[in-house]
């Protein structure tokens, strides 16, 4: 329904064609924005209404059970959740509003890009079960350790506070009366925290937008095939800060992959591209100081980089 009113708009309001060269780039625009800020409220509200049934100091114990535990629980949470880098942020935001810890929420944050059901079933198409499996796995490992690792360092004093104002109050030590109390409190947290990020989300959007529709794929292989033993870091570094979404990221790895790029190096671009984009970043900089965001990028980088050597390595038994 959101594609065909996208495609309503901008190629019978605004008469654009569809060969036009900023058509794509504004159908991502629009279609992208309307998406992310509807599941922000939706995700907000939702996990507002829900904690309103909580007693607070429960859900603070229920999500600082067990360390890595929870690590590991909230990276395979991510990983049957079927949104992008930047799809992902509403309920990374829900869930620090409701206290969740920061490395615990960040795990999530990182596999939820990273592993999809969609994603699964290309891959299993490309490159088949084995190496799907192995990918799973270690994105899984790499959400549980790099959330476990950052919520060791102490960062939460980076965090945006105003963003947060108010989460110690999580909903469920107040008195609802009625259902429709409950449905208020989730709503009024919903506008409260669109209203503080929504400008942030058109301008990351935007930059995710051309970068999407104008960045050469074919430069891109190029250069990671002359690049020798740094394939998978430049690979990585490369595919940071592209915005794109699993059905297209999946047939890039396998393009470069068939021209001759070792495996672990399409896995890495792929995985980089999933799990990190610039405008991610710059949504998450109303929430998160500018040192909290290359923290995490690089503890996420250097994670995917290991990954990629470590496919490499083994390629030859995988295939």
């Amino acid at each position: 329904m959101l594609t065909a009113f996208c495609d309503w708009l901008i190629y019978e309001v605004m008469g654009l064609s569809p060969d036009a060269p900023w058509a794509g780039v504004i159908h991502f625009f629009i279609y992208d924005s309307i998406k992310i800020i509807l599941l922000l409220f939706v995700m907000i509200a939702v996990i507002g209404f829900i904690r309103t049934f909580l007693p607070q100091e429960k859900i603070r114990q229920m999500m600082n059970r067990g360390g890595a535990v929870s690590n590991f629980c909230a990276a395979l949470f991510g990983a049957i959740t079927p949104f992008c880098s930047c799809s992902s942020i509403p309920l990374f935001l829900g869930f620090l509003k409701a206290g969740a810890p920061l490395g615990v929420t960040l795990s999530f944050l990182i596999t939820s890009p990273l592993i999809n059901e969609y994603l699964v079933v290309l891959m299993v198409g490309f490159f088949g079960w084995k190496i799907t499996a192995l990918y799973v796995v270690s994105g899984l490992i790499l959400g549980t350790s790099a959330g476990l690792i950052l919520g060791r360092l102490g960062l939460e004093k980076y965090l945006e506070k105003d963003l947060f104002r108010g989460a110690e109050e999580l909903g469920g030590d107040r008195h609802y009366p009625t259902l429709s109390a409950r449905l208020r409190f989730g709503i009024a947290e919903a506008v409260d925290i669109v209203k503080k990020v929504w400008l942030w989300i058109l301008v990351g959007v935007g930059l995710g937008a051309v970068v999407h529709n104008y960045v050469p794929q074919e430069a891109i292989d190029q250069v990671i095939a002359t690049a020798g033993i740094w394939d998978v870091p430049l690979a990585t570094l490369i595919g940071t800060p592209i915005y794109g979404s699993c059905v297209a990221i999946v047939p890039i790895a396998i393009v470069i992959f068939q021209k001759g790029v070792p495996l672990g190096t399409a896995l890495a671009l792929m995985m980089a591209i999933s799990a990190l984009s610039l405008p991610e970043a710059i949504m998450l900089r109303r929430a998160m100081q500018t040192r909290l965001i290359v923290i995490f990028f690089g503890i996420t980088i250097a994670g995917i980089i290991f990954t990629g050597y470590v496919f490499n390595f083994f390629q030859s038994a995988l295939m």
